[in-house]
Order: structure tokens, then C-alpha cells, then sequence
């Protein structure tokens, strides 16, 4: 029986999205990013010096942190504090990982970003909004630094972004929430620069296998998504 998506969207079709830009005053750069039920504030802080394995390189240095907040799923979670899951490591990893390679890091300058993403409200793709909301967040803080005149040039690449898509009942998906997350025979998250590089790509099946043709459409899919997730970043940051 084909997959009747929950919200009635077209199986290429992206939740909304939106980034609500400054969302608090004192980070650097900061968004509340909006991808259907998920939000996830997305702040940019920049710190001087770097990690002792950079010091006296002349290079800067990105990292992040992630966390789920308690209220952000149906049965509370309890908050992460001296000891994290792997998956919430997993996740930051990525994110710094993602990020990074947005960045000339000689051109930052011995300084170090922080991302920290929080899910203030999950209905699953937290990670990849956390990666693309991340993006437009440091865009912003950067920018901070290029209006104090504490860099002659932006040490920004090319933008980032990320989505999810899977397989439920043999169909292709874009973007998916939390019900069909669930239902997936298989579930990719793939993160891309602006020239449609790929930086990585997590997938895996649930049950079965998928062969080369199937990953080739799930890919496919995947980078249209992108496009429309970078134009959604660059009418955000328009006005930087």
C-alpha cells in the first residue's frame, strides 16, 4: 500500500521552513530555525584563542554542542549533564564536522566558534536543521566580526546544508517528520556545501537492504532539497 504522507505533502516536498534571525541578544549570531514541528535555536559565539593543538598555527578553530532540551519531545526527557549519549555526541560531531568545512580557518584567525544548537521542539531531522539553521547562525557572527573591522575579508567558503530522505513502502521521501522517521525502511541524512559537494552522508537500512539504483534516487532527492534549503538561507542572510 503506498505511503500517504501525514501532512499531505508531495514526496519531494520540504516541511516549511523558516529562520528567524537575532532570535537572542547577546550570541554572536543566532536563529530559531523552523523545519514543520522541529525548532531549534541555533546560536554563534566567538571566543579568542584556539584548542592547545592549534595554538601558534595562525588557523582558527569551529566546534559544537548539541542538546535535547527536556520539553522538546511527548514524554520529557531528562537533561544531559555530566555524562552525554552517544547519540547526542554523535550529532555534535557532526555538526562541528559539517560546519568546519564551511570555513577557511586561516582566514579566521586564532578564534574559536561555537555552535551550540538546542531543540527547543523535536519531530525528527534535528540534526540536519541544526547543521543548516548552524550555518546561517555563523554567517551572522561573522559578520559581527567583518562590521568591527576585526577581519578584512569573510572566512566563509560556501554555504552548508542538510537534509533527510528515506525509503517507506519502496517510495522515495524528502525531509521526514517523526511518524514517517519511524516507518522508514531506510533513512539517509546527507550534508552538502553550496556547489553541491558532498561533505557526508549517515544512511542506513532498518531491515533488508537497498541496492545502488536506490541510492543514487535517495541522493538525488536529497540535493534538490538542498537547493531549496540554501535559497532559504540566502534570502535570510540577503541583508548581511
Amino acid at each position: 500500500m503506498p505511503w500517504q504522507r501525514p501532512d499531505d505533502r508531495a514526496p519531494n516536498q520540504l516541511r516549511p521552513i523558516r529562520f528567524e534571525r537575532n532570535f537572542t541578544s547577546f550570541a554572536a549570531g543566532s536563529v530559531l530555525a523552523h523545519c514543520g514541528q522541529t525548532k531549534v535555536l541555533c546560536s554563534a559565539s566567538i571566543i579568542p584563542g584556539v584548542p592547545k593543538f592549534l595554538a601558534g598555527s595562525d588557523r582558527g578553530w569551529l566546534t559544537a554542542e548539541y542538546r535535547m532540551l527536556p520539553g522538546a519531545t511527548p514524554q520529557r526527557q531528562p537533561r544531559e549533564l555530566l555524562k552525554l549519549s552517544g547519540r547526542t555526541q554523535e550529532i555534535q560531531r557532526l555538526i562541528g564536522r559539517s560546519l568546519r568545512a564551511a570555513l577557511d580557518l586561516e582566514l579566521l584567525g586564532e578564534r574559536t566558534i561555537m555552535i551550540d544548537a538546542d531543540v527547543l521542539q523535536a519531530d525528527a531531522g534535528t540534526r540536519t536543521i541544526a547543521i543548516t539553521g548552524g550555518y546561517v547562525a555563523l554567517a551572522l557572527a561573522l559578520q559581527t566580526l567583518l562590521e568591527k573591522g576585526e577581519l578584512e575579508r569573510s572566512p566563509i567558503c560556501h554555504p552548508i546544508a542538510a537534509i533527510s530522505v528515506g525509503l517507506i513502502a519502496g517510495e522515495a521521501f524528502l525531509d521526514l517528520n517523526y511518524l514517517e522517521d519511524v516507518a522508514a525502511d531506510v533513512d539517509f541524512n546527507v550534508v552538502m556545501t553550496g556547489d553541491l559537494g558532498i561533505i557526508e552522508v549517515q544512511g542506513t537500512a532498518e531491515s533488508g537492504s537497498f541496492d545502488r539504483d536506490r541510492l543514487n534516487c535517495l541522493l538525488d532527492l536529497a540535493q534538490e532539497g538542498i537547493k531549496d534549503l540554501l535559497i532559504a538561507q540566502q534570502e535570510t542572510l540577503k541583508s548581511v
